[in-house]
């Protein structure tokens, strides 16, 4: 008789607490040097909002932003699951209830892991649901130029 966790192909991926810390610290890596970052960082947020909700990674304070966008000071959310942290944007009642750390601790750093992107965002996707057509489809429309055919004439006519 076929165990319950062979029976779904999605389980072949294997979602532990590590597999997802690894897959999350990928897609993070990649989407600082993505052409098209937007979807891998609501795969890596998505994806930790459930991780938190599920008890398997927990905020642990407020750390100043190194990048604030258009003000002196922004702070963001860091959250350790297994044995990697991570920031994501805060919610209003994060701050209410989480301690501020200050400034960022540059030496701390994640430990390296060995997934390829792609498995990373497969499993990722397998755990949030977040399909990545309705991102990539979007994103390639508005910036694809259609190519136009040269129309060359001949010296002294016009057009």
């Amino acid at each position: 008789m076929l165990n319950h966790d062979q029976s779904y192909p999605r389980n072949k991926l294997n979602l532990t607490i590590e597999n997802l810390s690894q897959a999350v610290f990928i897609v993070n890596r990649h989407a600082k040097t993505a052409p098209n970052p937007k979807y891998l960082y609501k795969l890596k947020q998505e994806s930790l909002k459930k991780l938190i909700d599920e008890g398997k990674a927990k905020k642990v304070g407020l750390h100043f932003s190194d990048h604030p966008r258009n003000s002196q000071q922004q702070s963001d959310v860091l959250v350790e699951c297994g044995k990697y942290t991570f920031h994501i944007p805060p919610t209003k009642s994060d701050f209410h209830t989480l301690p501020h750390l200050g400034k960022l601790d540059g030496s701390v750093r994640n430990p390296k892991a060995h997934i390829s992107l792609n498995a990373a965002k497969a499993l990722l996707q397998s755990y949030t649901g977040i399909p990545e057509l309705e991102h990539q489809t979007s994103y390639h429309r508005k910036n694809q130029k259609t190519y136009q055919k040269p129309i060359f004439k001949k010296l002294g006519e016009r057009y």
